[in-house]
């Protein structure tokens, strides 16, 4: 029987803020191999399959170690899980390969809100108008982001996307997870499928990496098991709607890393738009933390 963590609000803070910049550098990552940084650039589905294989390379040789205690896993949660974070991690690193990486993080910030209108039909939960406000909010910054002009539309920034709209409905399935079993479980089972997933699509795109590149493959599988471990046990020590923001600094470590490597500046709409979708996703917290407290 999996015994949930002690509550520790400081040590859950820190383990998020880790995360993110963890998270970030996996985007870098992926935005290199993706251009010709590195050399060809390898096609997203690819890059997809080097970080699941060396995050469960990661994720095996800790279980090995540890030699935890595994409890009888829910089949049909971890498939939807996998499933639809695979397509999602997928979308989102082919589509920095194209925008900048503050706009494409900064998209992926809409996954709660597609995760709270979709828990109305399929976990049966009411959503006040405080929700609406903040989705309605998040939304109108992803369309600044698009750029919805003959000018300046960038087709990329739907890939970013449809890749919080499948993270989104992840979201339902890690919902219904915790609690039921452990951290380890989850992501050993997680990139186990993952793989397999993954395995099969980049049959049909492979083409051998160069030794940068495999150094980068390596890298986002690494950093990404890193990152869910902080992600998971942070999560478990607190609640979402106190770690939550801390999660947004994902951006900022984003565009940080943007600017060191590809020399990339926000503009003035990029900064606008990531303001007004965070913006959003605070007010939900915000009302996550008020229908808690009541």
């Amino acid at each position: 029987m999996f015994t949930p963590k002690a509550q520790n609000p400081a040590l859950a803070a820190g383990l998020i803020f880790v995360a993110t910049a963890f998270i970030a550098a996996t985007t870098l990552l992926a935005k290199a191999l993706g251009t010709d940084t590195l050399g060809p650039p390898l096609h997203a589905m690819q890059i997809s399959h080097g970080r699941f294989l060396f995050a469960l390379l990661a994720i095996l040789s800790a279980v090995a170690v540890l030699r935890p205690r595994l409890g009888r896993p829910h089949w049909g949660l971890h498939i939807g899980r996998t499933s639809f974070g695979w397509a999602g991690v997928t979308l989102m690193f082919a589509s920095v390969a194209f925008i900048p990486m503050a706009d494409a993080t900064a998209i992926s910030f809409l996954n709660p809100v597609f995760g709270m209108v979709l828990a109305i039909p399929l976990l049966g939960e009411r959503v006040g108008p405080w929700r609406w406000l903040a989705a309605a909010v998040a939304l109108v910054g992803a369309v600044i982001l698009l750029r919805p002009t003959a000018a300046s539309f960038q087709p990329a920034a739907l890939l970013a996307l449809a890749a919080a709209a499948f993270i989104g409905m992840e979201l339902i399935f890690i919902k219904k997870l915790s609690g039921r079993e452990a951290p380890i479980q989850i992501l050993l089972i997680n990139n186990t499928m993952g793989l397999v997933i993954a395995s099969v699509a980049v049959s049909f795109v492979f083409h051998m990496p160069t030794p940068q590149q495999w150094v980068a493959l390596v890298g986002i599988g690494l950093l990404m098991a890193c990152a869910q471990v902080c992600f998971i046990n942070g999560m478990s020590r607190a609640d979402a709607s106190f770690v939550a923001p801390i999660s947004y600094a994902t951006l900022i470590f984003a565009a940080l890393y943007d600017f060191a490597v590809f020399d990339v500046i926000p503009d003035r709409i990029s900064l606008i738009g990531a303001v007004t979708i965070l913006t959003g996703g605070l007010i939900l917290v915000w009302r996550e933390a008020v229908n808690r407290r009541t």
